[in-house]
């Protein structure tokens, strides 16, 4: 079992994953916007943070940026959890130090085990 963040603005995203890793036995904890994410995961890293590019306040690319940066973080698995297309995503995870991505939107019969490869 993972102790994940998933950091996703958009509710039916956020329940739909949420629901499938909960199912897949992993502990998750969400949050819909960049700040607040930010600031739990500073209190309680996890294992893996989901991370949407796109939020409304600060973007992904920042709190990855953050976390990278933070010295007690930069080590954390950071995956970004996008609707932009794959290849503009995949450049942009990889230029703030990401450790990879999950498109949106997600199959459900897969997702659980694609997180789950960027915990092994």
């Amino acid at each position: 079992m993972a102790r994940i963040v998933l950091i996703e603005d958009n509710p039916l995203n956020a329940r739909l994953a949420e629901r499938l890793l909960l199912r897949a036995g992993h502990e998750v904890e969400t949050l819909e916007d960049g700040e607040n994410g930010y600031a739990y995961i500073l209190q309680n890293p996890p294992d893996i943070v989901l991370l949407d590019l796109g939020l409304p306040d600060i973007d992904g690319q920042t709190v990855a940026a953050l976390i990278r940066q933070h010295p007690d973080l930069s080590q954390l698995r950071v995956v970004a959890f996008t609707a932009w297309p794959e290849a503009m995503a995949a450049e942009i995870a990889q230029a703030y130090g990401c450790n990879g991505v999950i498109n949106k939107p997600i199959d459900t019969r897969r997702f659980a085990a694609q997180v789950e490869q960027y915990l092994s």
